[in-house]
């Protein structure tokens, strides 16, 4: 009798780690640096079948570090397991490598890209797009122009960099904070002076602010309506988010720098954090992230997920939002030359006049990958950000 389950039988994983050099005029700095390269580890599984998918493992900083982690210890672990069961791969990932000495965030970032993969080959499968085989539907979602942009500058040089995204379509954009309260307030009040209080501003510090700064800025940001301020602070900083949320009613965001529902557990019982931002590529994948978003729905909060550096990642964002019941704003990458979105991917969403997005309709996460591009862009060595 023929197995038809073999077919999705996994018989080859392979990552491939992958960087590009930013040039000095599309280089932005952020609270965490400036950025001179751009990194990502690309996951490739194939089935027995023949069935082939793709997904994104941030690259944690340590891109070739990650790849060479999936192509030796979770590839074993992997291989002859079948791809339809998502849940029982990501319990073997978890049972036997990241719940005991099992190199914590770098596991995470690793089995996220197969996890992901695994869901782009079920869609495939089964002639679905991601989000109708998650439960959705294909409405439109609210999205804000960010990715590795609008740092730190001059406030008229700012109004300028974010006129474009707002012609084309954004309703809303993140701003990078972090430099001096000062310097951040300037450039907040010039955006809100050029779009008006209608416009929805949103801040990032990455983890650039003290308890000190944050006291400084927080109670302007909210007399100059802003909608969050995300991760003022280190991820496993919880008291200095604790004492933050009483400077003011703005929100505090974070997430994409939390890993598993284990560490959003603590996140949502502290309630500091009301702003929940997963990350599809870092926080266990999709799998995990519809239980993290199961999770803030019981505490009425909304999910705002961190989308990333490829056009892989921003679509099965997409497709997520749209199949929770607790989606927000999608992060749209305004990056300037961002080949990861633009080259190594078919075009992931297209913004449109109202300010927001829709899911693919093709099989699976919906794009396009160009393996070409893997080979011409090797892993770069050093850090990112300088």
């Amino acid at each position: 009798m023929t197995n038809k389950n073999a077919d999705l039988d996994i018989v080859e994983i392979k990552a491939y780690p992958t960087s590009f050099p930013v040039k000095p005029e599309d280089s932005i700095s952020l609270g965490v640096g400036r950025v001179v390269k751009r990194d990502a580890v690309i996951v490739k599984v194939t089935t027995a079948g023949g069935v082939i998918g793709y997904g994104e493992s941030h690259h944690g900083r340590a891109p070739g570090a990650v790849a060479h982690l999936i192509n030796t210890t979770l590839r074993q672990l992997v291989m002859g397991r079948s791809a339809a069961d998502v849940t029982g791969v990501w319990n073997v990932i978890y049972q036997k490598q990241l719940a005991s000495h099992g190199m914590g965030a770098g596991t995470c970032l690793a089995m996220s890209g197969i996890d992901m993969a695994l869901w782009d080959i079920r869609g495939k499968a089964v002639g679905w797009p991601l989000y109708k085989l998650l439960g959705g539907s294909a409405r439109r979602i609210p999205a804000y122009a960010g990715g590795v942009s609008l740092g730190y500058q001059d406030p008229a040089a700012l109004v300028q960099e974010a006129a474009p995204h707002i012609e084309a379509g954004y309703k809303a954009v993140k701003l990078r904070v972090g430099d001096t309260p000062r310097r951040d307030l300037e450039r907040i009040r010039a955006i809100r002076k050029a779009y008006g209080d209608e416009f929805v501003i949103l801040t990032d510090a990455n983890i650039g602010y003290s308890v000190e700064d944050a006291r400084a800025a927080l109670p302007a940001m909210e007399e100059l309506g802003v909608g969050w301020l995300e991760e003022p602070f280190p991820p496993h900083d919880y008291r200095s988010y604790e004492l933050a949320a009483g400077y003011s009613r703005v929100p505090l965001a974070a997430g994409e720098n939390h890993y598993t529902r284990y560490e959003f557990n603590r996140l949502l019982e502290d309630g500091s954090i009301t702003i929940v931002q997963p990350d599809l590529s870092k926080t266990g994948g999709i799998t995990e992230a519809l239980r993290i978003a199961a999770m803030a729905s019981a505490y009425k909060l909304r999910i705002n997920p961190h989308s990333s550096m490829t056009g892989l990642n921003m679509a099965a964002s997409i497709h997520f939002l749209a199949a929770i019941d607790n989606g927000d704003y999608f992060e749209g990458d305004v990056s300037r030359n961002n080949h990861f979105r633009d080259a190594l991917t078919s075009t992931p969403y297209v913004v449109g006049k109202d300010g927001c997005v829709a899911p693919l309709e093709a099989p699976g996460i919906g794009v396009e990958l160009d393996e070409e591009f893997l080979s011409k862009h090797p892993v770069i060595e050093g850090p990112s950000y300088v």
